[in-house]
């Protein structure tokens, strides 16, 4: 009889786990082309043959507070999820970030003995350093892809239980390293998109959420307009999972007074002599791109209070936590205003020199291409 084919329950409850769940099923199916995949994913999960249970779009979500606003979705997906777990026992359990629906998922699948791969782990260190034990205790392995993941994450195994034969954690490298990247050289993006070769470009990434958008857009267009005067352009940079629409509506109908390009990001980045980055993966992207940034961060007033009582790091932007160091400035809050956002614009355009030897210690940090490859392999292990 011929057997089964090996079935996966994948977990992508943000559009960026959406993109990095379907290189690691991409890579899968290169090793297992029968391969099922099942679970939370969106378009280009999808694309890569998903049977999707439950929408990412449906249970993407910023902070505390949103996550309230959001708790019957949240509930009814997990609930999905976890009936297909029990009914189902696929061989593997893949959860990327997105930690709190995840760990719950990950006790439920231990208590059915199904194995446990975390791929790109949540940044649980950076606020509630308790839970690095919980995903020790739940998780069978993790490919991280911060190279001080996998240190941390074994030590806090090794105080916990008998040595492994294999280590928890490994660091299978970014894979940003080889997904972001121009597919032309900046003066054909500025040519493309009616931008001026000659003045200073600054792009704005004000975020993939409405609720982002909603807090830092306005801010980031008006220090656009403050520095028009000092010969600066600017351009919005749209994300996917976003529309013209949304802007708009975040601006309260208001004109953007700046152009919007959607579907090029990476182009409008690396064309571009600053920019203004919502903090989230779009800061390592820009890193990548070897582009200067100012880091904005901003949330419901509820959510900043708690959060500021539970982060235990020294930043809020993953370049200057990787680099260990305040290379790129930081405005949280409310230091997100026009006149600060303008300074911090000036402070980086004027030591662009330190700012490309920073990016490029950054990639070296960020490891070789094949991430998802790696990730793929150690994933397999566990596939019974």
């Amino acid at each position: 009889m011929r057997s089964a084919p090996p079935r996966i329950l994948l977990i992508a409850g943000e559009a960026s786990g959406d993109i990095h769940g379907a290189g690691l099923v991409r890579e899968l199916r290169r090793r297992l082309p029968e391969l099922e995949v099942f679970g939370i994913g969106g378009d280009y999960l999808r694309r890569e043959g998903m049977h999707t249970l439950v929408d990412t779009a449906t249970v993407a979500t910023m902070g505390f507070t949103e996550i309230l606003g959001s708790a019957g979705r949240l509930l009814a997906a997990y609930r999905t999820v976890k009936r297909f777990l029990r009914e189902e026992r696929p061989n593997l359990v893949v959860l990327i970030d997105y930690p709190e629906f995840n760990m719950l998922l990950a006790k439920q699948a231990k208590k059915l003995g199904v194995p446990v791969f975390y791929y790109i782990s949540p940044q649980v260190w950076a606020w509630r350093r308790g839970r690095v034990r919980k995903i020790a205790d739940r998780v069978d392995r993790l490919g991280v892809v911060f190279p001080f993941e996998a240190e941390l994450y074994n030590q806090v195994d090794a105080m916990n239980r008998a040595p492994r034969a294999r280590p928890l954690a490994v660091f299978v490298g970014n894979p940003l390293v080889e997904s972001v990247r121009p597919q032309r050289d900046a003066a054909a993006t500025r040519r493309l998109h009616g931008l001026d070769p000659d003045r200073p470009l600054l792009a704005i990434l004000p975020g993939s959420r409405k609720k982002e958008i909603g807090l830092l857009l306005e801010p980031a267009l008006a220090a656009a307009r403050l520095l028009r005067a000092e010969g600066w352009q600017a351009v919005i940079a749209l994300a996917h999972t976003l529309t013209e629409t949304d802007l708009s509506e975040a601006l309260d109908g208001a004109p953007l007074g700046v152009p919007v390009v959607a579907g090029d990001t990476y182009d409008v980045v690396h064309a571009a002599d600053a920019a203004l980055v919502a903090s989230g993966t779009a800061t390592l992207e820009t890193a990548l791109l070897g582009r200067p940034m100012v880091i904005m961060y901003r949330v419901s007033p509820l959510t900043y209070a708690i959060a500021r009582r539970m982060i235990r790091v020294d930043f809020i932007g993953m370049p200057n936590l990787i680099l260990g160091r305040g290379v790129f400035p930081e405005l949280v809050q409310d230091a997100v205003t026009p006149d600060n956002l303008v300074a911090a614009v000036r402070d980086v355009h004027a030591r662009r020199a330190e700012m490309q030897s920073a990016l490029e210690e950054l990639h070296q940090k960020l490891g070789a291409p094949g991430a998802a490859g790696r990730a793929a392999d150690l994933a397999q292990e566990l596939i019974a």
